[in-house]
């Protein structure tokens, strides 16, 4: 692509070919766009990745640069498509997600000349790529930053040094990262446009799955207020004394087994099968987060 590159979409993935082959697809069709590349970084995959990203090479309009960074950190991952990225701005997408035509276009028209901006747009959860409702009011976010669709300029990402690799589990990095930036000066926009689908099917949402994507993020929760002890730090991750009182309460580790059973068996209704993985989750979380706060 000749010109200056305005926006770098930067895509960290780890074996899910399939996905990144759509996302892929989805920029190709991306209507009135600015000059953009694409940063794939494979963070150790044994699938088709790179294979995938060679096809795509060849077959699709823009510029694709594939990276490898074999270190299981998505952190680490971020901050190696930050070096090698040359737009103006950098575009954090997840590899599970579909792009609609003018998602780059929204983004780029979100950053007026001398803005410093962390702009998001709506995450609209669907099961699967034929699904695409509008944004509504249940996707607004207030969250600063979240890599799954967020776009900032590369000098700010450059200035803070990119992401902590210390947050080298799920959760909290993006937090992190945000609250550097704000203390640079870089203030959040949500723009309504710029929305984006995140492909969540059904089946690959276990209980399993979910248990330990809480525990790390409980454990990454307690990292984070160890370098940010502030109050808003303790209120967005629930370190603070109400919560525990309400958890040890409504999920007390006597009921943890029994939440468990519910959560799991087919033959109860939906609803409290629901309530109980829902307590279950929450009462994993708290535990861990006071382990890791008393370490």
């Amino acid at each position: 692509m000749c010109g200056v590159t305005r926006i770098s979409v930067v895509i960290a993935t780890k074996d899910r070919a399939a996905y990144l082959d759509a996302a892929l697809r989805s920029l190709a069709e991306q209507i009135d766009a600015p000059a953009f590349e694409v940063v794939v970084v494979d963070n150790g995959s044994q699938d088709a990745t790179a294979q995938i990203v060679e096809r795509a090479r060849s077959l699709l309009p823009f510029d694709v640069t594939y990276v490898y960074e074999e270190r299981p950190n998505r952190g680490a991952a971020r901050n190696r498509g930050i070096t090698v990225a040359a737009g103006e701005l950098i575009a954090f997408v997840d590899d599970d997600v579909w792009m609609p035509p003018g998602f780059l276009r929204a983004h780029d028209q979100s950053h007026p000349a001398g803005s410093n901006l962390a702009v998001s747009g709506p995450i609209i959860n669907v099961p699967g790529y034929h699904e695409r409702p509008k944004p509504g009011l249940a996707n607004f976010s207030r969250a600063f930053l979240c890599t799954c669709n967020v776009s900032l300029s590369r000098a700010a990402l450059q200035a803070v040094g990119g992401f902590d690799e210390h947050f080298h589990l799920y959760g909290w990095e993006d937090t992190e990262l945000g609250v550097r930036l704000r203390e640079l000066g870089v203030a959040a926009k949500f723009a309504w446009d710029a929305y984006l689908y995140h492909i969540k099917p059904p089946r690959e949402q276990t209980l399993e799955v979910t248990l330990q994507r809480t525990l790390e993020k409980a454990k990454m929760a307690a990292r984070f207020i160890r370098k940010n002890p502030s109050r808003r730090a303790r209120m967005a991750t629930g370190a603070y004394a109400l919560n525990f009182l309400r958890a040890k309460a409504t999920a007390p580790q006597w009921l943890m087994p029994i939440y468990a059973g519910l959560a799991q068996t087919d033959n109860v209704p939906p609803a409290i099968r629901s309530f109980a993985r829902a307590q279950l989750l929450d009462g994993l979380y708290v535990r861990e987060l006071q382990r890791g706060l008393q370490r």
